[in-house]
Order: structure tokens, then sequence, then C-alpha cells
């Protein structure tokens, strides 16, 4: 694959009236510039599919693709999904949508590592129990597991082909994995890398990198391997930031690769939800935390500031930030968050996080 292919944006332009256009214009990278031959997603903001697996709670058939409809119709381009989300649900749904859109018209991620397995004595439901999924999940991270699952991805979604490749969790907070996730991750450099980088190549896929919730594997595989952009969740929010800032972004930039931002209100923590990221002990949420939230909150309504718009656009303002990702479960929620990128903030607010020390010196912030 030429450079040029590579750095191809896939045509993901907005429809719809000049406005939109004008709105989408704001929303997209210039993937020609820099000299890195990585791909770089070239939307800026895209819909996550955790919501859509019913994850944390029911969400109807009817209301998933209202939600589908809503994102498109406001001119959302990007669309990342898994098939680990309710397992095999959530690319269902986005399929039934997408299949019938042109192809260039949007940008899309996938990931691999999690192998689906229909079964009459599943336990999907000590997975996730608001799915109605048959599937039983299995770990497999060699090249012949990842050619497999982008092709069962590629079933489900009704669509010929992924943008961007996601090896999916393995990380230390996935106690699920049937080994130490150093041993998944060495499984995975032998054969799920290298093979990733060589459909690259054919041209089969865009870019590729690893999806996870800490840091140390994004780290391992910039030192070990050739990633383009790598997904990073729960990791840079107003919350907790600054080991992505001092530790993470470096490499990332080093390597000339890129992120996606997701969980950016660490799984609806910032706007007011219960819970902190995710697993069975999110609800289990540190003093400091919720102090700070307090904080957070306080000095936003000091200066008429919505907080979940200020966090979303914060974690979006890193130069290494391709594109953030948020998932919605209703059309409003995805529709008030595409608002909330293109809302002004006031320098003085994040000045006056900055003199609390409720955000680091040296974060960047929007212009």
């Amino acid at each position: 694959m030429t450079a040029a292919a590579a750095l191809l944006p896939g045509s993901a332009s907005a429809q719809g009236n000049a406005g939109d256009r004008r709105s989408m214009n704001n929303m997209k990278n210039d993937t020609n510039s820099g000299n890195s031959l990585h791909y770089k997603p070239p939307i800026k903001f895209g819909l996550g599919g955790v919501p859509l697996g019913n994850e944390f709670a029911v969400v109807p058939d009817k209301d998933a693709y209202a939600i589908l409809e809503a994102a498109w119709s406001a001119g959302v381009r990007y669309y990342d999904v898994s098939p680990w989300y309710g397992l095999g649900l959530a690319e269902r749904r986005y399929g039934s949508f997408l299949h019938n859109k042109k192809r260039s018209d949007y940008v899309i991620s996938s990931k691999v590592g999690k192998l689906l397995k229909a079964s009459k004595t599943a336990k999907n439901h000590e997975l996730f129990p608001f799915s109605p999924s048959p599937n039983d999940v299995i770990f497999d991270y060699t090249a012949s597991g990842v050619r497999r699952s982008i092709e069962d991805s590629l079933q489900r979604l009704g669509i010929d082909s992924l943008d961007i490749v996601f090896v999916h969790d393995i990380s230390s907070d996935n106690k699920l994995l049937p080994t130490s996730w150093q041993e998944q991750f060495d499984i995975a450099a032998k054969g799920a890398f290298p093979e990733l980088t060589r459909m690259r190549e054919e041209g089969l896929i865009k870019g590729w990198g690893i999806g996870v919730n800490t840091p140390e594997p994004i780290l391992l595989v910039l030192r070990e391997a050739d990633p383009d952009v790598c997904l990073m969740a729960s990791q840079y929010s107003l919350i907790d930031h600054k080991n992505a800032l001092n530790q993470l972004f470096p490499a990332v930039r080093k390597k000339n690769a890129s992120l996606v931002v997701g969980s950016s209100l660490n799984a609806g923590f910032i706007s007011g939800s219960p819970r902190y990221n995710y697993g069975k002990d999110s609800y289990k949420i540190p003093a400091e935390f919720l102090e700070k939230r307090k904080k957070l909150r306080e000095v936003a309504a000091n200066h008429g500031v919505d907080l979940r718009t200020a966090a979303l656009q914060f974690s979006a303002s890193p130069d290494v930030a391709a594109a953030l990702i948020v998932g919605a479960s209703s059309e409003q929620q995805i529709l008030a968050d595409y608002t909330s990128m293109q809302t002004k903030i006031p320098a003085e607010f994040w000045a006056e996080l900055k003199a609390q020390k409720l955000i680091e010196q040296e974060a960047p912030t929007p212009a």
C-alpha cells in the first residue's frame, strides 16, 4: 500500500446541508500533515459501541437504531465497535444501520483478540447480563485468530472492510484472560501484530493498534511493533491524566503514531454516574475522585460551563489525540455530546482549573 493510499481519509464527508458540512469540516483531521506514514483517523469525533452492546442497561433495538440515525444526521462519521460489546450485539446493530450507507462516507474501527462462538450452554449472561447474545468468548491473539476475527466482524457488520483494527484488552485490568496479560501480549507480538502489519501493507486495513485501559501495553507495543493508532480508554480525563500526559504522549510522538481517546467521562462518572470506569467494582469510587469531581463542578458553575462539555473538549485537545469517541444510550446524549464539541468555553475556566491544580499545568486546553 502506498503512502498516499495509507493517508487517504476515505472521503468521510458529512452529508446534508451546508451548515452540516461546515460543522464536519471543523471535526476532520489533516491526514496529510507531517512526515509520518502512519494512518491517522481523518474524523476527530466518533460514536463508541459500548452502550449499544447493552453494557450497562438494556437499550432496545428501536432505541439503538434511533441513536445511530441521530448520530448520522448530526454528521458523525466515525464509528468504533467490537465483538466484545454485548458479545456481538453492538456489531450487529451497527451493521444493520451502516450496511445501507456508502462505505466511503464513514470510518469504522473494530477489535480483535476475542472470538465468539455460539453455544446452547453459553455463559454470556455472566459477562453481559443485559445482552441477548448466544455467544461465548474465546481469547485468541494469534495471526490466524486475527484473520478469523476480522472476517467474523465483517459478516456481523455486513460491510466489506474495516479502516482500523485494535487488538483488544491485552492489559492488566482484563481478569478474564486465560494467562497473564504479559503472556497474551507475547502471543500477540508474534501473531496479531505482524499479521495486522501485513494486512495494512496488503491494503486490507488502513491502520492498526491496540485498545486498552492501561498505559503499559501501549508503551510496550510502541517499542516492539509499528502501530498506527492506539485506543486509549479511561486514561486521559479531567479526573486522571497526569500519567498519560507525561509518560504516554511523549512515546506516541516519538513513534509518529496517534491516539483515539475513549471514556473521557470515565464511564459517565464526570457527568454524574455512580460508577468510575468499568468492571464489577466500578461502584467503589476512590474518595479523592469524588472530591475532585465536586471541585470541578464548583469551578464549572462559577464560569457557567457544562462540566461534561469541558471534559469532552479537554480529552480531545492533545496533539496526539486524533479522535475522541463517546458512548451514547439515547438520541439526546449523542446530540448533546456532538454539540459540546462545537461549544466555546472561556479561557478563564481553564486558567482557574490550573490555578487550583485540578489539571496539570502542561495539559493542553481548547483554544
